[in-house]
């Protein structure tokens, strides 16, 4: 193993020092999920003394890592000549790698520039915020709010290595917000399918052309290969739309409040597993599927709702690159005086979150669990639709006392239908999606701020109300299916290649 440059322990008015314990998490994370051994005789975090931190045995390089915290690890200590020293980010991505490549045999220098470039984007993304004015709606600033991102992605903020000044404008954690660029299509070029209509409502195409709106980033990244389509007249620019569409947590997918209008776009950006394109498979699949689930929410008791994915509309001669999606927006679907909220804002936490404020966490995660589980479960039981329910693809609507009481679901092109998959795979990828990546991460907030509380018998009887047959098994299996991120992108598989290893069950023997 090469040499470590350590450091101390950095000051804490230090902005490195912020960007790096910010990207560090979800890096960390990764490693003691996947990788690390635990040492023989650690005891459970309710049994350590205060201060008292883990130990972990990192398999191929035979060294011992020690970290700060549980949900969110911080101050990565190695065991070096007798004593504890402290890693920088720099030197944690090197032993990550060097730890990786003994462990998998295989070596990779794409992913240790991705967690580089995630901690770079990290430390512009504090700076922005400094002095970027935060939106007043409470929703939008939920969007908004994940400086960490994924908890569990060793590169969770990468933009795909481009200098800070081609994607900070539109960056939703600086809180970005921006004009779209209107293009017009000629009409034998266009293809769509599904209820484009709101697209003609942004602006004014002339005779034979129709409206298409773009991502002036897209636009940036693939505009060298439609200059001869601009050339020849199949494009043709009409300026930008007349108010701001603000980011949401996805990057691609804007919001424009004025128009209560979800787009979502193309990105040629890797950000976390995938580069971000509309694929040509996912549209054509897309009004099935989008239909199947817009069915099944009609029939499930209760306020949940679905933002349907209405359209798509793009040029045939870069179908995939100019694709644009038409989403439902928030309106029409909220019960009234409700306030959405993304969930992933819950975890990371934003001013006026309503977890800061509830006197009754017990109360209030037994009404979260009585609007996220059951559409979740109805949608699978009697439909046949596997919602990807994570925190990123759910909203949760809270009344005026910040109580939760409506759950909205979005994002058709993660979805999954029987019998395209077998149901073995559906339900574990819904068990995944909601209970670890989802329902685990919002108890772990409400635990760590409550101390005492148990989250996880309200869990199991929730989830034991709805009578499914893999529902006895979810409940006394003594793990559940965690996603591996970080051997996915070092062994260069497939972004949607989704592969588990088993996690310890907080469910069972509650």
């Amino acid at each position: 193993m090469e040499r470590l440059d350590l450091m101390p322990p950095p000051a804490a008015d230090d902005p490195s020092a912020h960007a790096d314990a910010y990207a560090a998490a979800p890096l960390l994370n990764c490693l003691l999920r996947e990788v690390a051994e635990r040492m023989p005789g650690e005891r459970p975090v309710a049994e350590r003394m205060p201060g008292e931190r883990p130990v972990y045995r990192l398999p191929g390089l035979g060294r011992l890592l020690r970290v700060r915290g549980e949900r969110r690890p911080a101050e990565p200590e190695l065991y070096v000549g007798g004593r504890w020293q402290r890693l920088g980010h720099s030197e944690l991505v090197k032993l990550v790698a060097e730890e990786l490549t003994r462990h998998t045999g295989l070596s990779n220098h794409e992913l240790p520039a991705e967690m580089t470039d995630s901690r770079d984007a990290v430390a512009a993304l504090l700076t922005a915020r400094a002095g970027a004015v935060a939106p007043d709606d409470p929703y939008l600033l939920s969007e908004q709010s994940l400086i960490t991102g994924h908890p569990c992605h060793p590169a969770p903020k990468a933009r795909g290595g481009g200098p800070v000044t081609d994607w900070l404008r539109y960056a939703p954690e600086a809180h970005a917000g921006f004009p779209l660029v209107l293009l017009g299509v000629r009409e034998d070029a266009v293809v769509e399918e599904g209820d484009t209509s709101a697209l003609d409502t942004l602006g004014e195409a002339p005779p034979g052309y129709r409206l298409l709106p773009a991502h002036p980033w897209q636009l940036d990244l693939v505009g060298q290969d439609l200059a001869p389509a601009f050339t020849d007249g199949r494009l043709i620019r009409l300026g930008t739309t007349t108010f701001p569409a603000h980011p949401t947590a996805a990057i691609r997918t804007v919001y424009a409040p004025e128009r209560d209008l979800f787009l979502k776009f193309s990105l040629d950006v890797r950000i976390t597993n995938d580069v971000r394109r509309l694929w040509r498979h996912d549209l054509l699949k897309l009004r099935r599927i989008d239909t199947a689930v817009t069915d099944a929410f009609a029939a499930i008791d209760g306020p949940a709702a679905w933002l349907a994915d209405r359209g798509y509309r793009t040029a045939g001669f870069a179908l995939e690159e100019l694709a644009v999606l038409v989403r439902d927006g928030l309106h029409a679907h909220l019960l009234p005086g409700a306030t959405p909220l993304l969930a992933a804002g819950l975890v990371e936490g934003f001013t006026g979150s309503p977890l800061d404020g509830t006197g009754d966490p017990a109360g209030w995660w037994e009404a979260y669990l009585r609007q996220v589980v059951p559409p979740v479960l109805a949608a699978f039981a009697g439909h046949g639709v596997v919602l990807e329910a994570h925190l990123q693809n759910s909203l949760i609507a809270v009344d005026a006392d910040g109580t939760p009481v409506q759950a909205l679901f979005r994002d058709a092109e993660g979805v999954k239908l029987l019998p395209d998959v077998e149901r073995a795979a559906g339900w574990e990828r819904l068990v995944y999606c909601l209970v670890v990546n989802h329902l685990c991460e919002i108890a772990a907030v409400l635990a760590e701020r409550h101390p005492g509380l148990d989250p996880w018998p309200a869990a199991r009887a929730e989830l034991a109300r709805h009578d499914l047959p893999e529902i006895a098994a979810l409940l006394t299996a003594p793990t559940l299916p965690g996603k591996t991120n970080l051997l996915l992108r070092w062994t260069g598989a497939d972004g949607a290649d989704a592969r588990y290893l088993p996690l310890p069950n907080p469910l069972a023997g509650t």
